[in-house]
């Protein structure tokens, strides 16, 4: 009797407990602002997702701490510098410390370039302003100097022109209203979660780990990805406050690049998939 395989579209057993983590640290912190005396006690800052710096609770609730300065603020450059050291490093791609590239490298590159593309669209620019900030003024959001201009205060042409928290800020405004992604949740989920899924497979098999993920074949048979191995093998013989959206927008990325081309062929033949 043959076994059911598990659907292509399922995270694996490992993927099931990484994924749970972030959830359970965004439902551990929510109770602890809720449950500490100290932290429901300051005063946040609903504006930059923040507490006071005068009256924040505790120094890892403010924003001028070293990790958020020197991590978080630059958690992309971080992401990038570990991934590619891994890349070149790891006998599995290629010649260690060798700059060849090999297929498996090229691939590693195209799937880092598109998970780049969307940390791009949600926190930088996506044909103007980005997600998060479209996101924000489709669910009423504005620059404060908006409604000071319909008050007749500022020019009304010059607010408009503030559609992004940068220039919002730039001018001395706060964003008010609406929904307001957070920008770090969204940064801290995609960057791990990409690392955890480049990585780990490349180690869960060469430790010799059970292969769970299951792929989609052009006959559109569902098999394990272990198949995609001996294939593989001959190409390269040639050659915060709504933290939960923030979670949500990150895992979309993901999904996209990690198991979209488990149900894919075309996709799955052009990006790869990390550890075949």
């Amino acid at each position: 009797m043959s076994t059911r395989r598990r659907p292509p579209f399922l995270p694996t057993t490992l993927e099931t407990a990484l994924l749970l983590i972030y959830p359970s640290i965004l439902l551990i912190g929510s109770l602890f602002g809720l449950l500490d005396p100290n932290a429901r006690a300051a005063p946040y800052n609903a504006s930059s997702q923040s507490h006071y710096a005068a009256t924040a609770p505790s120094y890892f609730a403010k924003k001028s701490n070293v990790f958020n300065i020197f991590f978080v603020k630059q958690g992309w450059a971080w992401v990038t510098f570990s991934y590619f050291f891994f890349l070149l490093s790891h006998p599995h791609a290629g010649k260690p410390f060798s700059l060849s590239l090999t297929p498996r490298r090229i691939r590693g590159t195209v799937r880092w370039g598109i998970v780049t593309v969307w940390w791009i669209f949600v926190t930088q620019w996506f044909f103007g302003p980005a997600i998060i900030d479209r996101g924000f003024t489709l669910t009423g959001g504005q620059c404060e100097l908006v409604r000071e201009a319909e008050a007749g205060n500022v020019l009304m042409d010059e607010a408009r022109q503030f559609v992004t928290g940068v220039a919002c800020k730039a001018v001395g405004g706060k964003w008010k209203g609406g929904h307001d992604i957070s920008g770090h949740v969204f940064l801290l989920v995609l960057g791990s979660m990409f690392l955890f899924e480049e990585v780990l497979y490349v180690v869960w098999r060469a430790g010799r780990g059970k292969e769970e993920r299951t792929i989609v074949m052009d006959d559109g048979a569902v098999k394990s990805a272990e198949v995609e191995k001996g294939v593989e093998g001959e190409g390269e013989q040639g050659g915060g406050r709504w933290g939960l959206t923030g979670l949500l927008v990150a895992l979309s990325g993901i999904f996209i690049v990690y198991f979209l081309p488990r149900m894919v062929p075309v996709v799955r033949g052009i990006i790869g998939m990390p550890g075949i």
